[in-house]
């Protein structure tokens, strides 16, 4: 399985670590960030290959942040999956309309994340 360096911006503390800890046993490389600012900050230093970005962060939106990372100068190198509770096609549109690649419901389905992270070439 190819390894990723993964940024992950969720606020929430239990899923978050959850997240972490499974994509490193996965064998992946992580950052994380409790809020969209901060992960855009992170994108401007980094250079990540996949991000998960939770749609309902506290400071900015998911979908703000896409935009964001899209408009940065490696912005279009990273895969951006957007992490949402919701998945109805309107919910699909609009995060493929701020820049998102792929779109995954929670809670993340362990199995469908590793397929996922297969399927992308780091």
């Amino acid at each position: 399985m190819p390894s990723h360096y993964i940024l992950l911006v969720e606020d929430n503390a239990d899923s978050r670590e959850t997240l972490r800890m499974l994509l490193e046993l996965e064998g992946h490389r992580v950052a994380v960030a409790e809020t969209g600012t901060r992960g855009v900050e992170l994108c401007r230093a980094e250079r990540f290959t996949v991000g998960f970005i939770d749609i309902g962060l506290p400071d900015v939106d998911g979908y703000q942040v896409a935009q964001q990372i899209r408009a940065l100068p490696a912005g279009a190198e990273i895969v951006l999956v957007a992490l949402t509770g919701y998945s109805q096609p309107d919910a699909r549109r609009r995060a493929e309309e701020a820049g998102f690649d792929r779109h995954i419901v929670k809670p993340v389905d362990p199995d469908v994340l590793a397929k996922m992270l297969q399927e992308m070439n780091p």
